[in-house]
């Protein structure tokens, strides 16, 4: 009995991901994440910091997949998408600080308020359409920015911390744990979160509601004309992508221990990390690929690893020239080079990085069944003139 069900799930393995070079490649990818601490945790020096890079590329991936299936298969033009991963980070960090629950559960409350702030931006969003979409979005950050430092008539000023924000929240673990091993389960947390985030999302956008979605992003009056209530599914792609923006901000508040107004904002390179933000967002998905919720994901990592890369290129190439550049120096060069690599990038492959990997590779296996087909072709020939 074993070994039947060993042959079948090697059958269906066979089947379904080795036979299709975009999956596999996958598999190969998420194998080597799943070693990345293994490789860097005591290994290398500074494991820790390369650790910290990873966690944030894990959290930048699911927020651009997030974004992704709102723009890229809605075609609803966010351009304010760091409000709900601030919304999921603030929920977190106040239910933490005020109230006193639990990391897990503040990380599970903060997504309903995530999901309610989206039905609320959501509703007026809806009366427009296209860059003008873009803009109201953008304004809703800006205006809880400004209502963050208002003391009166409403303190939000002394809830949100104003500039400060709300920090001094616990991790997802503490007690008992070294800093490594804290560091080291964050990781495999926000992995486990960007897979099932990722699978969710690609299912939604292969599903009936992904073809709705996708309807009224090529024709919303014929999508209309059709029958279909396009103000509720507009409103349940705001809703689903706010699900999961809202979850990777609450993660990001614990690991950060705490939720300022840079969650609110555009996001960006900041001291060699790149973190959250609504444009870094749209850089990621537009890099890895916008609609096919992988090329974010790919996206994410390229652009989070990149400055360090270059960070490492450019401080040896310093070192054997005797240039003798100082470490600001070596950063605004990383930045400079980081700019050009990502405009070039885009140029050269304007459906995304992931989304010509993966044509490639559907090319590859186009055209290993051409080659099978006239190699049955043959020997059936043969075999007729044999008859």
């Amino acid at each position: 009995m074993v070994t039947r069900y060993l042959r079948r799930f090697y059958t269906s393995f066979a089947t379904y991901i080795l036979d299709i070079p975009p999956r596999l490649l996958a598999l190969l990818l998420f194998l080597l994440a799943l070693s990345v601490p293994l490789l860097l945790a005591g290994n290398v020096k500074g494991g820790d910091y390369y650790l910290r890079i990873f966690i944030l590329a894990n959290v930048n991936a699911l927020f651009a997949a997030s974004w992704d299936i709102l723009v890229g298969r809605a075609g609803q033009i966010s351009l304010g998408h760091a409000l709900f991963f601030g919304i999921g980070a603030y929920s977190s960090a106040i239910f933490a600080t005020s109230f006193g629950l639990p990391p897990w559960i503040t990380l599970a409350l903060s997504v309903p308020f995530g999901v309610l702030v989206a039905f609320l931006v959501g509703f007026p969003s809806m009366r427009v359409r296209g860059p003008y979409l873009a803009l109201v979005s953008l304004a809703f950050p800006l205006i809880l920015i400004r209502l963050s430092w208002l003391e009166s008539p409403i303190n939000i000023k002394a809830v949100m911390g104003g500039d400060f924000g709300v920090q001094g929240i616990p991790k997802l673990i503490s007690n008992g744990y070294t800093p490594l091993q804290v560091r080291i389960f964050e990781y495999y947390f926000s992995l486990l979160l960007l897979c099932v985030g990722s699978i969710v999302l690609y299912k939604i956008a292969r599903s009936k509601t992904g073809i709705v979605f996708v309807s009224i992003l090529d024709d919303e009056l014929a999508s209309k004309a059709s029958g279909i209530n396009t103000t509720k599914y507009k409103l349940l792609a705001f809703a689903i992508s706010a699900f999961f923006a809202s979850l990777a901000g609450g993660f990001y508040a614990h690991f950060m221990t705490g939720a300022d107004l840079s969650t609110l904002l555009f996001g960006g390179p900041s001291k060699g990390l790149i973190v959250p933000g609504s444009f870094t967002v749209v850089i990621m998905t537009i890099f890895g690929g916008i609609g096919t919720i992988y090329g974010p994901i790919v996206g994410a990592y390229i652009l989070s690893l990149l400055p360090l890369l270059l960070y490492k290129i450019i401080d040896v190439l310093s070192s054997l020239a005797n240039l003798g550049l100082s470490i600001a120096d070596i950063w605004n060069w990383t930045f400079l080079i980081y700019i050009v690599s990502v405009v070039g990038f885009v140029v050269a492959w304007q459906k995304g990085i992931a989304a010509y990997v993966v044509e490639k590779l559907d090319e590859l296996t186009e055209t290993e069944e051409i080659r099978k087909d006239r190699r049955k072709g043959k020997k059936g020939k043969k075999g007729k003139k044999r008859i």
